[in-house]
This record gives C-alpha cells, structure tokens and sequence, in this order.
C-alpha cells in the first residue's frame, strides 16, 4: 500500500481574520479600560472592562454551538493504527496519565499517516499501548487529526486488530490541527493596540485632569516671597511649606506666609492656625459657618519664636524634640497652645491673644 503524509493547509478565512482582530479589541479594550478606570477612579469603567471580555466569551460560545453541533453529528471514521511512540507529559499523581502518542493511522480507503495527539490513559492499561502494538482509532472524516484509540472495540476491529500488520508511515509531517497564520496573528495584535489607544484617547481630558488635579497649586505670591517655599490653596484651607534651611521660627517669615493665603481668600476668618518647623496650616471657616472664628492678622506672631524657645529649654522634655504651635479658640476665648515631644514625653504651654504665658504643663 502506498503511503503519503499531509500537513493541513493554515487557518486564514476572512473569518477567522476578523474573529482574531475582534478577540485582539476585546482584549485591549478591557485592559485599557481596566486600568484607566483604576487611575480615574471610575467603577462603571471598571465594571465595564470585566463585563466586556465575559460578554464577548458568552457571545463566542454562543455563535459556534452550531457548529459543535453539526460536528457533533458526524458519525466518526473508524481505522486501524500503530503505535509509533508514546511519552508521560503529565497526570502521574492520578490514576490516569496524560500520554503522547505518535501513531500511524491506516484507514481503509484512503491512504495512510501519522498524527500526533493527547490522551489520558489509565496506569494499568499503559502496556497496551507499546510501540509497535496496533490499536484501533476513531476520528472525524472532516478532521483527522482529531484521533481517540478506542479502548474497547467492537468484536468485529478485535478481530482485525489481532491479525493486522502495519508499516510505519515514512517522514516526519504529521497531521495536526491547522495552525493559525501569521496574519491572524498580526491582525489580532493590531486590533489589542487599536482598541486601547482609542480608550486612552476616549477618556484623555479624564486621566488629564487626575494627572494635574493632584498637583499642588502655587500662588505668584509664593514665588515672589520665597524660591523654596509651597503655597497650597483650596476653599476651606491653605498650607505653606518652606524648603530646606528656612523656618517659620525666623523672623518675619510666619506672618509674611499668613499673609499670601489671606490674599487668596474670600474670608480673613480662620477656625484654626497651625504652625510646624517648616509647614503652616490655616483652617478658614465656611460661609455662614457659626463656629468660633478669629482674624489670624491678629495673631501676635513676633512672640512665637519665644513661647517656643520657652516650652522647648522648660518644660522637661529632652532632646531631640519636635514643637507644634495650634491656634484655636472653640472654648470661646483665643489660645495659643505649644506643644512640645521629646524622649522624656509630651508638654506644652498656653499662652493668650497677646503671647502671654498663663498655663504650663511639663513632660510628663
């Protein structure tokens, strides 16, 4: 009998391009809007790019159950075959064990070749299938590299199997599913990066403002008092940060600071003041707000550096130490209190609106 081998010809229908440029924009798309969701903090994005992909999955199986059914209905080819080889690749924890089979198949009618192919196979079963043993096979006429070895046979292929005598089939070529071209391929990537940058173009002005709204914004005022410092402004509040070798311990420099956020407010009336080496926090009242206030221009800043000093060198705290000046006045009357940390513990000292010592408490 003569044998031949064939290679079956590579999947690339119009089909199957344009299955794989849909599957590449699925894919990109819910990536892309996965993470631009993420960035924008948008959960209906996020939503949106999970639901995508198992939509696209259900629709898929959807679509092709026709076809599994028209396959279903294919009465399958039966054949004698030789065991060409056969290796493990994987299951030997079970009873079961994935084998590698290479087989010459012979079918009756047309000519013979081999495939390549996976099957579970139990452990105790493995001797039967030596090389050089013939088995018999069933496949689909329409796909014959869909082989199965029959376990367990008609009477009728016993017979066959028990006196058959096969020769392998010559070359290396097996018979295998089709392979997927390269232009699949190509087209599948190019709809990934498609569908992702028309995401990211989408939702531009979104991860813009989120690049640019976490940015603190600088007021001229900052840049014309000081090269270094940070000028920070919102509605309810405003935050001064100096740089490296400056302190709001230095003269002038805290009232100079209190005065650029007053310049960008509509209100001059504060609930709180905080003061720090080197950071300066003002809490401004809400409109209509009937919460004690004050005028922090009234704040008796020249006196800082000295109710600091005192709560630093007197109260018993050691060294290192760290100080925080808070102003406040939600008892009803205005207190300026320092607070100062170091390794023998917490103190701090009161003082009025005038700067003027009337409370101390130390470490302790």
């Amino acid at each position: 009998m003569t044998i031949t081998t064939a290679a079956p010809p590579t999947r690339n229908t119009p089909v199957a391009v344009a299955l794989g440029f849909l599957t590449g924009g699925v894919i990109g798309a819910s990536l892309a809007a996965f993470v631009v969701g993420c960035v924008i903090e948008s959960v209906p994005l996020c939503a949106a790019a999970v639901g995508l992909p198992a939509a696209y999955g259900l629709f898929s199986f959807l679509a092709g159950a026709p076809r599994r059914v028209r396959e279903a209905a294919v009465v399958p080819r039966t054949a004698l075959a030789m065991v060409e080889s056969r290796e493990a690749v994987g299951g030997e924890a079970t009873s079961d064990v994935a084998v590698r089979f290479d087989l010459t198949v012979a079918p009756d009618d047309v000519p013979a070749y081999r495939v390549a192919f996976t099957q579970n196979v139990n452990l105790a079963d493995l001797p039967d299938y030596r090389p050089g043993v013939v088995v018999v096979v069933q496949y689909p006429p329409d796909r014959p590299w869909r082989v199965r070895i029959v376990k367990r046979p008609t009477p009728e292929w016993e017979e066959r199997v028990a006196g058959a005598r096969l020769d392998p089939a010559p070359g290396p070529v097996l018979v295998s599913e089709p392979s997927e071209s390269s232009a699949v391929g190509f087209v599948r990537l190019l709809g990934l990066l498609l569908a992702a940058a028309g995401v990211v173009l989408l939702f531009r002005a979104d991860l813009y403002d989120e690049g640019t709204s976490g940015k603190p914004s600088v007021s001229p005022s900052s840049s014309a008092s000081s090269s270094s410092s940070t000028t920070v402004m919102s509605s309810a509040s405003g935050t001064v940060a100096l740089g490296p070798g400056q302190s709001f311990l230095d003269k002038g420099e805290l009232r100079k600071a209190v005065g650029s956020l007053a310049r960008g407010t509509d209100t001059r009336a504060a609930l709180t003041v905080v003061v720090q080496d080197r950071l300066l926090s003002v809490v401004y009242a809400p409109t209509g707000s009937q919460a004690p206030t004050f005028d922090p221009d009234s704040l008796p800043y020249d006196r800082f550096p000295a109710l600091v000093e005192e709560a630093r060198a007197d109260l018993g705290v050691g060294s290192p130490q760290t100080w925080q000046v808070t102003v406040e006045r939600l008892t009803g009357s205005l207190t300026i209190r320092v607070g100062v940390t170091g390794p023998e513990g917490r103190a701090s000292l009161d003082a009025d609106v005038q700067g003027k010592v009337v409370r101390r408490t130390p470490a302790h």
